[in-house]
């Protein structure tokens, strides 16, 4: 029994020692793999040839007029005095808000926070331009899960995602524009993180739109200015006009 165990034993062994072979042996061959090295992967190197393509390059040129996703085209610098940089910021937080890419900074305009807490408020100008940008950003990359209303009733859901939060709900609406900001930098519970492909700028865009979006379908008459409400009044007070009677000609026909 036991030299019938110790003759299978040197044999495994001599089988092992057979296939695998000696550490540190060299061999023109391939070697024989069980688990891959890391260092033969197959992957581009920084500055090596590979044979994929047929230049034998690795690093590829970039395709014209494309840049990295999260990153945008550089924007020409508003001329102001020294005391008033084009987006509202302190001087010295100017270049953290002009910079392309990825949140860089440590600010409000970059993190959402102030100190250690969620901040309040759009940290730029607040016109047209940038609700026409929040409009075309939302619609492109929001509106598939939460809708065009932001109620949450995107073809997203249409199709099985169920755990789409809708923006309209009041817990959302008296969420902090920072933590709104945090959200789609980072993502959460189901939600993926969004800060690969929006740039700081457009994410505060997305946020000022939603702020409207949330009004429009929350108002009351108190918010309308009084002159326009004035206007709406009487539009509502005059009777519709009656539609001309038919003559006997077109009777006829």
């Amino acid at each position: 029994m036991l030299r019938g165990f110790l003759l299978i034993f040197v044999l495994a062994g001599i089988v092992i020692v057979a296939v695998c072979g000696f550490r540190g042996e060299h061999s023109t061959r391939t070697p024989w793999e069980i688990f891959p090295d890391m260092v033969r992967q197959q992957k581009v190197r920084a500055q090596s040839p590979i044979d994929f393509f047929g230049d034998g390059r690795g690093p590829r040129i970039p395709i014209a007029s494309t840049v990295p996703i999260g990153y945008e085209m550089p924007k020409p610098q508003m001329k102001a005095p020294p005391e008033i940089t084009p987006s509202g910021a302190a001087p010295g937080e100017e270049l953290s808000r002009t910079r392309i890419g990825f949140s860089v900074g440590t600010d409000y305009y970059n993190t959402g926070k102030m100190d250690a807490n969620w901040g309040t408020g759009i940290p730029v100008p607040v016109n047209a331009e940038l609700m026409q940008r929040g409009q075309q950003r939302f619609n492109i990359t929001c509106s598939v899960c939460h809708g065009l209303t932001a109620a949450g009733n995107g073809i997203a859901k249409q199709y099985g995602l169920n755990t789409v939060a809708t923006l309209q709900d009041e817990r959302i609406r008296k969420m902090a524009d920072g933590e709104i900001f945090n959200t789609i930098t980072n993502g959460k519970n189901t939600m993926m993180s969004y800060g690969g492909n929006v740039p700081v700028a457009d994410r505060w865009a997305i946020i000022a739109y939603v702020r409207a979006l949330q009004r429009s379908q929350n108002a009351a008459a108190a918010d309308v200015p009084a002159e326009e409400l004035a206007k709406l009044e009487k539009a509502e007070a005059k009777p519709p006009q009656s539609k001309p009677a038919a003559t006997p000609e077109a009777q006829k026909k």
